[in-house]
């Protein structure tokens, strides 16, 4: 299985050759002492040295050690790094993402300046902040709770004003004209929900993410299938969350989550990871799936294949929404006229595994 830990090891070496303002010829850390200092294996390491040399961020001679070189410069001077601004990274589909955005940044001469908010406005506050201190090109950001209010316009304005190119990915905020590539998350929930239909489903609840853009779609998705089926009550059968409050939602919940089970025979869910979730709490109360109540997940993570039922999902295009990310960025840098170009919505489609069976209408 491929670390991606390697990535967050490049930006700790760069922050750290910049607040210990190290120069060219500086000695930099060994193999040896950055895995004793990140607690990874050797191979990460070398990942992570490759690409600083790649960056011409450090240089290695054998028997010598590792030098500090300098950031990798244009021909007029200015550096061709890319700020990427994520949620998350450490797991579920962000690895593969940033990894889609290294590999395209990487082959066209750029590097990447990665910051993490754990999907908290005041971390995205200061990557923002922090970014626009160093002499990035650009910026190619997944918003913070993307549907709540944001106290960011005016750094956002700022780098409008500055002219620098922003791509926005998986969402984008209301009140933002910058460009964004994401999967069709209507049509990802719409085609789920569909599918139990389809399989004789009529009571069927959904669990979505109230503080993110996405989880507002797919709820749309959600409630435009139900209508479609003539379901027209649906809202009374949905259970929001915020994203923080995730990993509690299953115990100061349970009583509603309990209750909603048992009058379903079916559940969409806001992603993966929540279905997952879901179906550890059907088991510890002995509900069985899909025997019981059907499950649907969102994303085609691993999650989705390693799970004691695999799920039926829907698919999220991982590294190639990457991909396509860092193109719309390079679109952006070679356009004149980069105010007209287009968000861009892969199409996604439905995944069947285990997690849902037919019944009988009723």
């Amino acid at each position: 299985m491929v670390d991606f830990k390697y990535l967050s090891i490049v930006e700790w070496a760069k922050n750290y050759i910049k607040v210990e303002k190290l120069i060219k010829g500086d000695r930099f850390f060994s193999e040896k002492e950055l895995c004793d200092i990140h607690n990874v294996s050797r191979q990460t390491v070398r990942q992570a040295l490759m690409v600083l040399e790649s960056q011409d961020v450090i240089w290695r001679r054998r028997g010598s050690g590792t030098f500090v070189k300098g950031t990798k410069k244009t021909e007029n001077g200015s550096r061709l790094n890319v700020g990427v601004i994520s949620t998350y990274f450490s797991d579920y589909i962000f690895p593969s993402i940033v990894t889609g955005i290294e590999k395209v940044l990487k082959k066209n001469n750029m590097g990447m300046q990665l910051a993490i908010t754990h999907n908290q406005v005041f971390e995205e506050t200061q990557a923002l902040k922090n970014m626009l201190s160093q002499d990035i090109m650009g910026l190619i950001i997944e918003p913070s709770k993307s549907a709540l209010p944001n106290p960011n316009i005016n750094l956002y304005n700022e780098i409008k004003a500055l002219g620098l190119p922003v791509v926005f990915f998986n969402a984008k905020y209301l009140w933002s004209d910058f460009p964004c590539v994401a999967m069709d998350d209507v049509f990802a929930c719409k085609i789920a929900t569909d599918y139990l239909f389809d399989l004789g489903h009529r009571k069927i609840s959904g669990f979505f993410a109230l503080d993110d853009l996405q989880g507002h779609k797919r709820y749309q998705g959600f409630m435009r299938s139900c209508e479609q089926h003539k379901i027209f009550k649906a809202e009374q059968n949905v259970l929001w969350y915020s994203t923080s409050e995730k990993s509690s939602l299953f115990t100061l919940s349970a009583d509603r989550i309990r209750a909603m089970i048992n009058n379903s025979t079916a559940v969409v869910c806001y992603n993966d990871s929540l279905a997952v979730q879901l179906l550890d709490f059907c088991e510890k109360e002995s509900i069985k799936v899909p025997d019981d109540v059907s499950i649907v997940g969102i994303d085609d993570s691993k999650l989705a294949t390693i799970c004691k039922v695999p799920l039926t999902t829907v698919k999220h295009p991982h590294q190639l929404l990457g991909e396509r990310v860092a193109e719309k960025f390079i679109e952006i840098l070679d356009s004149s006229d980069a105010d007209n170009i287009k968000d861009i919505f892969f199409k996604p489609e439905l995944i069947v595994r285990n997690s849902v069976k037919r019944i009988n209408s009723r």
